[in-house]
């Protein structure tokens, strides 16, 4: 579905740096499991943390289509660089550039768009996932600010970010309505982090809980207008999803690649496992689930960019491409067999990854719920 010599350039930009910088990497950072400091740094030098972002203001002047191509193309290589890129592409810079001050942007969100600072969004509770109206991280306001008293959990990036967006309740009698976003720049007084969960998969993407005790922020860093926190988020709730899902079509590439690469290579019974039938089945799973997570997912990035409302699709292509890629990735530890089950080799890589895509951007079980009543029941 290209409609841009864009697209094109992007994609061939991108799947270069991938194939010749970020896989050679891949098994040696997942080993590791440290934040990809020096890789985050190449990703913001090549322009991808302001795709989506106006030139004039120091982004790339991109749309949703090339960040989601472009976060693809990560997915392909490895998946916590894709995740760690796509929050700083999407959440944790753009309530600071819609609604900070202009000193806010300069000190923080031009520096992110070049990979010199890390962005951070915090959303999640231990009791609020996706009961957003459960929130209990309370912002009272005061003379001269705000004070923040409060968890958060499931924080991508929480442990080496420099910088967060947090959603706040301010008056928990109006429960949605008084949802805010506020900015909370690292070291500030009261705040604090966890160390770092110790993860199935994505291994370099650092997630931990954040603390607030008592850390008081001015009244200019409320990202919007007063109340406004959930009408905010669901303005880029759409490409949230469908973020995830180019991040699951970027993983189902690998899994199919990888997958054919073996089948052709491995032999038993005096052939290649490629000419026997059920594998042969396999391959023609995985690609026809990639053609319709394609057709899906850029069908969607396209109305998005042509400022059309279209939830209800971002939620088919997340629900229908992360379900995929966990498919491809179990198929593709049965064609690789016993070797799969060896570190040595992708599939058990792509296997741990896959389940990171079925949780953020709102479970399948709520999607299914909102799938199922949008379809008339």
């Amino acid at each position: 579905m290209i409609r841009s010599n864009a697209e094109t350039l992007i994609r061939k930009s991108m799947a270069r740096f991938v194939d010749h910088e970020l896989i050679p990497q891949a098994q040696e950072l997942d080993e590791k499991g440290d934040f990809p400091r020096e890789m985050f740094r190449r990703v913001g030098e090549l322009g991808v943390f302001g795709l989506r972002y106006p030139k004039k203001d120091g982004g790339s002047g991109g749309n949703t289509t090339l960040f989601c191509v472009s976060c693809e193309e990560l997915a392909r290589g490895l998946m916590s660089v894709a995740a760690i890129t796509a929050m700083q592409c999407l959440m944790g810079t753009n309530f600071l550039f819609h609604y900070g001050t202009e000193e806010m942007r300069e000190r923080y969100w031009r520096p992110a768009m070049r990979g010199d600072l890390v962005a951070c969004f915090c959303l999640t509770e231990p009791e609020a996932g996706s009961d957003l109206g459960n929130v209990s991280t309370l912002a009272e306001e005061t003379d001269d600010g705000y004070v923040l008293n409060g968890m958060k959990t499931w924080v991508t990036n929480g442990p080496v970010a420099d910088f967060y967006t947090v959603l706040c309740q301010t008056d928990p009698a109006k429960k949605l309505k008084g949802l805010n976003f506020f900015f909370i720049p690292a070291g500030t007084p009261g705040f604090s982090h966890s160390k770092a969960f110790d993860l199935l998969g994505t291994r370099t993407t650092k997630i931990s809980e954040i603390a607030f005790n008592q850390c008081r922020i001015p009244k200019t860093h409320r990202l919007g207008g007063e109340g406004r926190g959930l009408s905010n988020l669901m303005n880029i709730l759409a490409e949230i999803r469908v973020m995830t899902a180019a991040l699951a079509i970027g993983l189902q590439r690998a899994c199919l690649t990888d997958s054919i690469r073996y089948a052709r290579e491995r032999a038993q019974f005096g052939r290649v496992i490629g000419k026997y039938q059920l594998i042969q089945a396999k391959i023609a799973n995985m690609a026809t689930d990639l053609e319709a997570s394609n057709l899906l997912t850029y069908k969607t990035t396209h109305l998005i960019d042509d400022r059309v409302a279209c939830l209800k699709e971002a939620s088919m292509a997340k629900y229908f491409a992360t379900e995929a890629a966990c498919r491809a990735a179990d198929e593709a530890t049965r064609v690789f067999g016993a070797y799969a089950y060896s570190m040595e080799y992708t599939p058990q890589r792509y296997y741990r990854d896959s389940r990171f895509l079925l949780y953020g951007g709102g479970t399948h079980e709520i999607l299914q719920t909102n799938l199922a009543r949008w379809a008339g029941l």
